[in-house]
């Protein structure tokens, strides 16, 4: 898998992307409901230009809720991309994709809970967030997600055990 990555729609159309999995020793995981949408879902986002998945993913968790690398541990990634279709309807009529292929990383929370901040950006992401159980996501995030979320949740459970 190419490392070094950029938001650039592939010749399939589908745009990369890096998703976050936070968990904290409970075991549960950080849930966060999308500023200006009722929707909720796991942090992620693109790859900048001459950006690694790993650089991507420290990047997104500290755009969408202020952690840093310190704040957290790296259990483990995906192996390969997963991909969901974004349906037409909720694409731009300028859009040159059809959907998103992301590497899902599991990363644990080192630092208190206190350290989570939704507003340090001029246009923060997420306006919510809450500790929920590990398999709660996949029911509740938005359907085109769904199997992309129990895909990436059942390949990384294994690495729970090390957490």
């Amino acid at each position: 898998m190419d490392e070094k990555l950029h938001s650039v729609s592939d010749a399939d159309g589908y745009r990369p992307n890096v998703g976050i999995v936070l968990i904290n020793n409970a075991g549960q995981v950080l849930w966060a409901r999308r500023s200006r949408h009722d929707g909720w879902q796991f942090p992620q986002g693109g790859i900048e230009q001459g950006e690694t998945l790993e650089q991507a993913a420290y990047r997104e968790l500290y755009e969408e809720v202020g952690l840093r690398p310190q704040n957290v541990e790296l259990v483990g990634r995906t192996r390969d991309w997963l991909r969901y279709d974004v349906p037409g309807s909720l694409r731009s009529r300028s859009a040159t994709f059809k959907g998103q292929k992301q590497v899902w990383f599991l990363m644990k929370l080192v630092a208190s809970d206190c350290t989570i901040c939704l507003d340090h950006s001029d246009a923060p992401e997420f306006d919510r967030w809450q500790w929920v159980d590990y398999w709660l996501p996949p029911r509740k995030v938005v359907s085109f997600k769904r199997s992309v979320y129990e895909l990436a949740l059942s390949e990384l459970e294994p690495m729970l055990r090390f957490v």
